[in-house]
């Protein structure tokens, strides 16, 4: 894996000196974010009282423009472990790998691309780097697929948005069953401080297992911050059972306190238990209880590109069938977050 890194830089630096003396057609960006967390009070009493660094993401990006109307990207990710168990190196994965057709307000994307999901809305919240979007955090979808997108405008205005998308339903790994997955997003857009979207995927797996989601998303913008409103809905079909659903409503807002100072919060609600829950990285929930999920910090941005986050994320869990409560989780982090272009 290092020789292939070691090869693929190489390469790419002796391309961007040949080319050095035409109009620039490629970039080199990036950006990385991590904590020092620690876990005050936890369900898992094996974890309570841990503490330590991780870089939650490294983001190492290529892209390059082959002519007008077509351009590629190239995207490693990097993370350390958060299970709070495994101790290894970071190694890297393929994030981004496309080739993009654009012509007027139409794209054509073909390769490992962003889904619809949760795109619109992760990119209103703005700090990725402090948590997920609700159903990332959940494990409801995915981020990347790989497949055949196509995202525009319908109208001249560019009001009405659009992002289909046709892929394996596999995330970055590769394809094991014959069913694909469907995924479209429409975004109404009246004017700059109002967005409206709603989202659907359907992922036709083995047998009569498909799971369906429903999203909508409503986020009003202005110079001194923004607020955000989402609920989703995902049905798990359960061949020879009863279907599972999971929904989930969140609520965000952000203000900006001074040209260096925001101030952010979120609450979500899972209003049934998540049997993944278990399995999230960096902060782990009890599947079995339904839950409240709220973090709230400070971003203080010294440089533009450096941005400085104590914030601090907290768990609260309803009764279980049995009557007793897990305990709530409580993670303290100061989170660094830095882009280079």
């Amino acid at each position: 894996m290092k020789r292939v890194m070691l090869l693929w830089i190489t390469l790419m630096v002796l391309a961007s000196a040949l080319l050095a003396d035409e109009k620039p057609k490629e970039k080199f960006s990036g950006y990385m974010f991590g904590d020092f967390y620690w876990v005050a009070a936890n369900h898992i009493k094996e974890i309570e009282n841990q503490n330590g660094f991780w870089l939650r993401r490294i983001y190492f990006t290529y892209d390059r423009s082959i002519a007008e109307a077509f351009s590629v990207r190239l995207r490693l990710e990097m993370n350390s472990p958060g299970d709070f168990t495994t101790s290894s190196k970071l190694s890297p994965s393929v994030k981004d790998a496309y080739l993009k057709w654009k012509s007027g307000k139409t794209q054509v994307i073909l390769g490992i691309s962003p889904t619809p999901t949760w795109e619109v809305v992760e990119k209103v919240w703005g700090y990725r780097s402090v948590e997920k979007t609700p159903l990332d955090l959940q494990k409801m979808g995915g981020s990347r697929d790989f497949g055949v997108a196509v995202k525009g405008s319908l109208d001249s205005e560019g009001k009405v948005k659009y992002h289909l998308m046709l892929a394996n339903g596999s995330g970055t790994k590769s394809e094991t069953n014959k069913g694909k997955k469907a995924l479209l997003s429409l975004g109404l857009y009246p004017s700059k401080n109002v967005i409206v979207e709603a989202y659907a995927d359907w992922n036709d797996l083995p047998g009569d297992n498909d799971v369906f989601t429903f999203q909508g998303f409503l986020a009003l913008k202005g110079e001194k911050g923004r607020i955000g409103v989402q609920f989703a809905q995902q049905t798990h079909k359960v061949e020879d059972g009863e279907d599972v659903d999971l929904r989930v409503g969140s609520v965000f807002a952000v203000v900006q306190a001074s040209d260096k100072v925001a101030l952010f919060g979120r609450v979500d609600r899972m209003f049934e238990p998540n049997p993944a829950g278990p399995k999230i990285s960096y902060i782990p929930f009890d599947g079995s209880a339904k839950s409240t999920f709220l973090v709230g910090g400070l971003d203080f941005t010294p440089e533009k590109t450096v941005h400085l986050m104590p914030n601090v994320e907290v768990v609260l869990y309803d009764e279980v069938a049995s009557g007793v409560k897990p305990d709530t989780d409580v993670i303290p982090r100061f989170t660094f977050y830095y882009i280079f272009k």
